[in-house]
């Protein structure tokens, strides 16, 4: 990892523990342009965002007890490990080989275990994944396709009584997540949001909470109605 990119640290403090996290110090350097050519995806994993930020600090405080829980779009690690500290059985998935190989080695410089990793293409989902508990993503709606995508995804790895949660940080393309989502059977509220600091840059952060009809039957929310802060129900 460390001979094919320069690498940086950035520490996170999730539950008063401080998490290391290594990443290449500059996205160009991830830039490919004959897989950007082939399939028009750009390299979006190697930045600890806002959202995974916010999402992380969440699952930080959860009771895991070794329920599983399944990432969509791991990137750095930062999500996984958290939910790994809090007591999760914890599959990671991403795209790309290299966003998987730095989750695994962020979580052993961490001395996390209960992190396993594996390549998922959401175009082409992997039907044996099983059900989870808990499923869980952030910022991953970053391109207007992904909404119907990552709602699929949902759908097919909640379990009949779990929970979804998907942090993004209000774009305009995600707007039609919680619709796609209502198409497959789930129910998608936005419930929570966070202003969210990292240095220079600020984001209002929005937290989804996505479970089964009628688990929880509500009017579909397109945004969020709370006041950045709010408490999660």
């Amino acid at each position: 990892m460390g001979q094919r990119f320069s690498l940086a640290e950035t520490v996170v403090t999730l539950a008063g523990r401080p998490v290391v996290l290594a990443h290449p110090v500059s996205v160009d350097d991830l830039l490919d342009e004959d897989d950007y050519g082939r399939h028009q995806r750009l390299p979006y994993w190697g930045t600890v965002w806002p959202s995974a930020r916010f999402l992380a600090s969440r699952l930080a405080d959860a009771q895991g007890q070794g329920r599983r829980l399944l990432e969509l779009g791991s990137g750095l690690g930062l999500v996984s490990i958290a939910a790994a500290l809090a007591g999760f059985e914890v599959l990671a998935t991403d795209y790309y080989e290299d966003a998987l190989e730095f989750t695994a080695a962020n979580a052993r410089r961490n001395g996390v275990t209960g992190v396993t990793t594996r390549w998922v293409d959401w175009r082409h989902y992997p039907a044996d994944l099983g059900d989870f508990d808990l499923v869980v993503a952030s910022d991953v709606l970053y391109e207007r396709p992904n909404a119907g995508l990552v709602a699929a995804a949902f759908a097919h790895s909640l379990a009949p009584h779990g929970q979804g949660l998907l942090t993004d940080p209000g774009r305009q393309v995600a707007r039609p997540f919680a619709e796609q989502c209502r198409r497959l059977g789930l129910d998608c509220q936005c419930v929570d949001l966070e202003q969210v600091i990292d240095g220079t840059v600020e984001a209002i952060v929005e937290l989804y909470e996505i479970a089964w009809q009628p688990a929880r039957p509500k009017t579909v929310q397109p945004g969020c109605q709370k006041t950045p802060g709010g408490m999660l129900e």
